[in-house]
């Protein structure tokens, strides 16, 4: 499992899973079990705890989105957010803009390949 995994696992809502085929855990099962972090400390995502001041308009609009898609964390979708912001910094904004041109191109192409009725 790689952290890839752990995080599409994190953003799914629990209606998307199937349990049918997990029988229930037994109460000695539970007794036995340790957090994830003992077990495989590399696995977890590396997180850091902090303390940060967002407008409170803004917290409504991650919360309302995660309510929206049926659940989830809408610290994760922050998290997200954040992440995909630091992302297309590091893409130059040409490059960007070759790839939009290239897809819309292709898109072009199969479009006036296809026979008209």
């Amino acid at each position: 499992m790689c952290r890839d995994d752990l995080e599409q696992m994190d953003d799914m809502v629990d209606k998307d899973i199937d349990y049918n085929d997990i029988p229930p855990l037994t109460d000695a099962q539970l007794a036995t079990m340790k957090p994830l972090r003992e077990v495989l400390p590399q696995v977890v995502p590396n997180k850091a705890r902090i303390t940060i001041r967002l407008d409170a308009n803004t917290i409504q609009w991650f919360k309302e989105q995660v309510r929206q898609a049926g659940g989830g964390s809408y610290q994760n979708l922050i998290n997200n957010a954040l992440r995909d912001y630091i992302e297309q910094q590091k893409e130059p904004l040409e490059d960007v803009l070759r790839q939009v041109l290239r897809e819309e191109l292709q898109e072009i192409k199969v479009h006036l390949a296809q026979p008209t009725v």
